[in-house]
């Protein structure tokens, strides 16, 4: 549900880009958030849960800090990470091959039953984690009144995203990239770190993965109902493979954990994530848009 909410960003982005005309913004945003979000969250997670009160670790925190270790619940991979994965892929055949390369409306449709089957296996398989997340009234109140906020905001986003690009001269999916995706990234830095910082470190951890579910099915849809093609190919296929890439990583990595404390990120994963991040932006400017 953090998921459904921290991903309100990208669907009022998408739903503005459609219906304005500019939906390679929304594009770019789309496929540019997973790749930057996933890595962020881990380490915004991370570095949370270094120093956390006394009243929100658990028996097994000491340890886990003396191992480096952010400790997350094996079920974020069954539950999570490999059914976010299988959309991913299910995003790559609807969009990719040359028959049908683009988004089309039929595409819409089948990404929303996507989401709503990964939604269902969701709470059927994971309905016996005993680690939930608890909201206050106050919380619950801030947070409407902030995807409120995030509605109107994502008009003025598109639109300033459009005029960085005309100034700019670049085109609209690279604005989407470069510019919209790190804006939409942050309402989900501050859930992340919130509710990890209040010890509910796999909720906080997982909450990505629920978002960008969210963001690659029902934030596809708008985009997909007006139909949008591929304008730059070299340029869809790489991000959409680190897109893969970093859902893979990330249950491998929780997969791996720790031999003594099981499943998480040790500190050298966390620090690989960040590094692919780097590698994915260095791979787009000078690989595939040869900014030099």
């Amino acid at each position: 549900m953090i998921g459904l909410a921290a991903a309100s960003p990208e669907i009022g982005i998408n739903i503005t880009s459609a219906v304005t005309g500019v939906g390679d913004i929304g594009l770019g945003t789309m496929f540019g958030s997973n790749v930057i979000a996933i890595p962020l969250m881990v380490i915004t997670a991370y570095i949370a849960t270094r120093h956390l009160k006394d009243k929100n670790k658990d028996k097994g925190h000491q340890q886990h800090k003396t191992e480096h270790l952010l400790k997350v619940d094996p079920t974020a991979v069954t539950v999570q990470a490999l059914p976010y994965l299988v959309i991913v892929a299910v995003v790559a055949v609807l969009t990719i091959p040359s028959a049908w390369r683009g988004l089309q409306p039929v595409d819409g449709w089948i990404m929303l039953g996507m989401y709503v089957a990964f939604l269902t296996q969701a709470l059927l398989r994971g309905k016996k984690e005993n680690e939930k997340v608890e909201w206050k009234k106050k919380e619950i109140w801030l947070a409407l009144a902030g995807l409120a906020a995030l509605g109107v905001g994502a008009y003025f986003t598109v639109r300033a995203t459009e005029n960085l690009v005309t100034a700019l001269g670049i085109s609209k999916i690279v604005g989407g990239l470069f510019i919209t995706a790190p804006m939409a990234a942050l309402p989900e830095v501050f859930a992340t770190w919130s509710v990890a910082k209040s010890g509910q470190i796999t909720s906080g951890v997982t909450s990505v993965i629920g978002d960008h579910a969210v963001t690659l099915t029902v934030a596809f849809f708008p985009l997909a109902l007006v139909g949008l093609p591929v304008s730059n190919f070299p340029l869809f296929v790489t991000v959409l493979s680190f897109v893969g890439l970093v859902g893979i990583l990330y249950a491998a990595f929780i997969h791996m954990g720790s031999k003594k404390s099981g499943h998480g990120f040790k500190r050298w994963q966390v620090a690989t994530l960040g590094g692919v991040l780097l590698v994915y932006v260095a791979v787009v400017l000078f690989g595939v848009l040869n900014i030099f």
